[in-house]
């Protein structure tokens, strides 16, 4: 085997294990909001015991990542794809740990009335996890058009942020017993935001991998 065949089978396995992190990931957000909107309280815990193993994974693609870099010298779309990939592996970690976040926060919630509280927090949490969904599986098509989307769709998340911080200043105004599951909702909508952001991300260095384009910047 020639050294490019087998710098493109390892080009492969790490493509490989970026698909298999985003699926940990997606898997990861997708079961935190269902722990906060069902109240599962043994769901939640497992996510946050299980957050490590996706650190786990963040570490072992590094490892490939800066191994490829130092033993093949990559120049080019090649370069670009293995420096992508060191970028995406963080914003998946963050992702996992915002999940994580909302799982332990979900613990802490008391009360029957929360639906009422937080009216538009499923639909940001849908559209949040859709968003890690599809910038998942732009990375894995080499879409460009999805990347696009996604990152169009972060306004709606946006604007669903805005809205659940409406609703919960007016609980506060009617009720003040209600300020602890407040704050808790507030920042379970942050890490929903975040996640959104951290989506954007993922898309955005989708298209620099296949264009050499980042932010209006042209690199490499």
């Amino acid at each position: 085997m020639n050294a490019r065949n087998s710098f493109d089978k390892e080009l492969e396995r790490l493509h490989m294990d970026l698909i298999k992190m985003g699926s940990m990931t997606e898997e990861a957000i997708e079961q935190s909001v269902h722990a906060f909107t069902t109240r599962d309280n043994a769901l939640a815990k497992e996510i946050m015991q299980g957050d490590h193993q996706i650190d786990d994974m963040e570490k072992q693609i590094e490892t490939v990542c800066l191994s490829l870099i130092l033993r093949q010298q990559p120049v080019a779309g090649d370069l670009r794809r293995i420096t992508c990939a060191l970028k995406m592996i963080t914003d998946l970690e963050r992702i996992a740990d915002n999940a994580a976040d909302i799982a332990e926060l979900s613990l802490m919630i008391r009360g029957d009335h929360i639906a009422e509280m937080v009216q538009h927090i499923p639909g940001m949490a849908s559209a949040s996890v859709d968003m890690v969904h599809k910038s998942i599986d732009s990375f894995v098509r080499s879409d460009l058009d999805l990347a696009e989307s996604v990152i169009a769709q972060d306004d709606t998340v946006d604007a669903l942020f805005c809205k659940v911080k409406d609703e919960l200043c007016e609980t506060l105004r009617q009720n003040r017993e209600n300020s602890d599951n407040a704050i808790d909702f507030l920042m379970i909508a942050k890490y929903l935001e975040r996640i959104a952001d951290h989506a954007v991300n993922i898309c955005e260095w989708v298209l620099f991998s296949e264009t050499g384009i980042h932010k209006d910047k042209k690199i490499m």
